[in-house]
């Protein structure tokens, strides 16, 4: 991955994508003992970065096998961005979800015209099924993470906050990034390893699966042992990507570990101190930035808020924590 393919991403991006603000509260400053920045892509189309990915994966295919369709596995940013992005080409889309996935998720992605394919991610491998159907219907697979066109998408948002940055004055800084296979981790950091390179990228993840984290310190793919039935459902994978950890390993620092309990408390108050509606595994990086600011080396954060597609229950329960 270089920083040419994130700027072609950038290019086929252009006014398709929302350059998302970067926030600030004094409040979460006092908090933190530091300044903190808000990257809110929980403002992003279909309320996720996914987007940016999924449509520079998509726009980058052959005219003729692009018109043939799509399929894509995810637990729901995922595809709800390939949803959106097949639909703005006029393309089918087919997306195979886990059956424990929030409801709001499947319904949206429905609801943006897809075909959506149920399955039991305790007994059912998503990547066989995909694989299965792919072959049969010569659809084009567009992964989660582990694609260059995918990665290089998401890396459009190291090119914003390296903008952004400039214009806030902000010389040196750590970027928290919520990771799960690490497409947005890896994008990001290699985009900010030549804008901004005195900006270091750590990955964060929640407790109990952090298998990124745990390759990075080992420097070999770990693999969690569970893969299921955690808060944060949007960033829980097996193990880091074949083509994302090579990457992270290269141009990340040290990760963050953030409990459940941090990411409630971080969820409410985003919406407190911000009013930004920020989901579980969207809202890890800002729990990190609040409450381990010892594990980072600059004086300056910027924490991405990486999705707002929260079940409505759990959004009530954050806050009423507060």
């Amino acid at each position: 991955m270089q920083i040419d393919e994130i700027f072609e991403a950038n290019k086929r991006l252009k006014n398709k994508k929302r350059i998302t603000p970067l926030l600030n509260s004094p409040f979460l400053d006092e908090i933190a003992g530091r300044k903190i920045f808000i990257k809110a892509e929980c403002l992003q189309h279909t309320g996720s970065f996914k987007f940016r990915g999924a449509y520079s994966a998509i726009s980058s295919l052959p005219i003729e096998k692009r018109k043939k369709g799509v399929i894509a596995y995810s637990s729901g940013n995922h595809a709800q961005g390939v949803a959106l992005a097949a639909k703005i080409h006029e393309i089918p889309a087919t997306i195979i979800m886990p059956e424990d996935a929030p409801e709001i998720k499947i319904n949206n992605t429905k609801d943006l015209g897809a075909e959506v394919i149920l399955y039991d991610r305790l007994n059912e491998s998503r990547e066989d099924i995909g694989k299965k159907i792919s072959e049969e219907n010569l659809l084009s697979l567009i992964p989660p993470y582990d694609h260059t066109h995918v990665i290089a998408g998401q890396g459009t948002i190291g090119i914003e906050i390296a903008e952004q940055a400039n214009q806030n004055g902000i010389e040196k800084a750590d970027v928290l990034v919520c990771c799960g296979g690490g497409g947005l981790t890896s994008g990001i950091a290699v985009a900010l390893s030549k804008l901004m390179p005195s900006f270091i990228t750590r990955p964060v993840e929640p407790e109990g699966f952090d298998d990124v984290i745990r390759s990075l310190e080992s420097g070999e793919r770990q693999v969690n042992e569970q893969i299921s039935g955690g808060l944060c459902d949007a960033i829980i994978t097996p193990t880091p990507g074949e083509l994302t950890f090579p990457l992270m390993k290269k141009y990340c620092g040290d990760g963050i570990v953030v409990t459940d309990e941090e990411v409630m408390k971080a969820i409410a108050l985003a919406f407190t101190r911000l009013r930004i509606v920020v989901e579980p595994g969207g809202a890890v990086a800002l729990a990190a930035a609040l409450f381990h600011t010892k594990k980072c080396n600059n004086d300056t954060l910027v924490a991405v808020v990486s999705g707002g597609n929260i079940d409505p229950d759990i959004f009530r329960k954050a806050i009423e924590m507060t």
